[in-house]
């Protein structure tokens, strides 16, 4: 059975206790039982905070969520700014955050990735618990692949790349020129070092911006972009871009071939996704993630996490599900884009003019 816990004080005020009341009942409902000892290997936890002093719940796994829980009866005109602070301050992968400001109560669902979308259903309570327990399940019911397992094995003809890697450099330059590598919140600026260092370490947020890109270089093997990088001056091997050799089952781990010489950066929390895909389609020479949109594209239903097996898989799906794997747009509800190419010239020429750079919430 699927456990949960609840931590913080739920109390402070009656409609967050009642909030608390509701999401439990529904999650018991829905057969996640409540773990009242928060085990180590606990699945989900919510945890309750004060928006003026959140304080973090400190996971002893990966495989931990934690969705903060927040109330608010301040008015503000972007809960995006009013909202992510506290999510990040929490150490929290997606915020609920409750807003008692107006005459009807609005729920408003943040992510990592900056998606913030509202919901107003209140017909009665039991649909309005169901459709918020329905924003968690991805959470509770995900297993991440971030872990990463370095090899000092590259090939000293590889320590400065090749011209696949050297494509990369000359794309996130391309997305810089576009505009679609959307900086992120100053998160140092948010956090402690420790706290910094401990969410780097939980999920690679942290970065200098958002989105990412691979080529494959021979076989299934691929050049990718590191996490937390700039990805409009991706030049050094190792630390910028990555040679992604492999997927360890058993490990849940990436795995990387680097120059021995270099102490290596994590590779992007999407390489478990680029996998699936150059695996599975040999004609795939290239794929771009971005937070942007565009019309008519096919989409994952469900708002998995990055970096989890089942965002991996299901984008997998509606590619082999493609009249032209090689050669696609998929879109990743609430959160952006998956392209794959032939190389990433193609990608670029295909989506010219096409971009819509504000991700569709719902």
């Amino acid at each position: 059975m699927s456990s949960f816990a609840m931590i913080g004080n739920w109390r402070r005020t009656p409609t967050l206790e009642r909030f608390a009341e509701g999401i439990k009942a529904e999650m018991e409902k829905n057969g996640f039982q409540l773990d009242p000892e928060v085990s180590p290997d606990i699945q989900l936890v919510l945890n309750f905070v004060d928006p003026d002093k959140p304080q973090h719940f400190r996971r002893h796994g990966k495989g931990t969520f934690v969705a903060t829980i927040a109330e608010t009866d301040r008015a503000t005109d972007n809960i995006l700014y009013a909202g992510y602070p506290i999510l990040i301050r929490s150490l929290g992968n997606f915020m609920i955050y409750l807003d008692r400001s107006q005459a009807e109560p609005k729920t408003h669902f943040i992510t990592l990735e900056q998606g913030c979308y509202s919901t107003v259903k209140r017909e009665n309570e039991d649909g309005y618990f169901a459709e918020v327990f329905q924003r968690l399940r991805p959470l509770a019911t995900s297993k991440l692949v971030i872990d990463n397992v370095f090899h000092p094995d590259l090939p000293e003809t590889l320590w400065n790349g090749d011209e696949t890697s050297e494509s990369l450099y000359h794309a996130g330059k391309k997305l810089d020129e576009m505009n679609l590598l959307p900086t992120p919140f100053p998160i140092e600026e948010l956090l402690s070092p420790k706290e910094f260092r401990h969410i780097k370490r939980l999920y690679g947020v942290g970065g200098l911006s958002y989105g990412n890109l691979s080529a494959r270089q021979k076989d299934n093997q691929f050049w990718m972009s590191a996490s937390g990088v700039n990805k409009s001056n991706l030049k050094e091997i190792g630390r910028d871009i990555l040679l992604v050799k492999g997927y360890d089952d058993k490990l849940s781990a990436m795995e990387l071939s680097v120059p021995p010489q270099v102490q290596p950066k994590r590779v992007s929390v999407d390489a478990i996704e680029h996998w699936m895909i150059y695996a599975e389609h040999p004609d795939v020479g290239a794929i771009v993630h971005i937070h942007a949109w565009m019309d008519g594209v096919p989409s994952t239903e469900v708002n998995y996490p990055c970096g989890s097996i089942q965002l991996a898989e299901t984008v997998a799906e509606l590619i082999r599900q493609s009249d032209n794997p090689s050669q696609t747009v998929i879109g990743l509800k609430n959160h952006g884009l998956t392209i794959t190419g032939r190389d990433l010239d193609d990608i670029f020429e295909r989506i010219e003019g096409k971009i819509i750079p504000q991700v569709p919430m719902s």
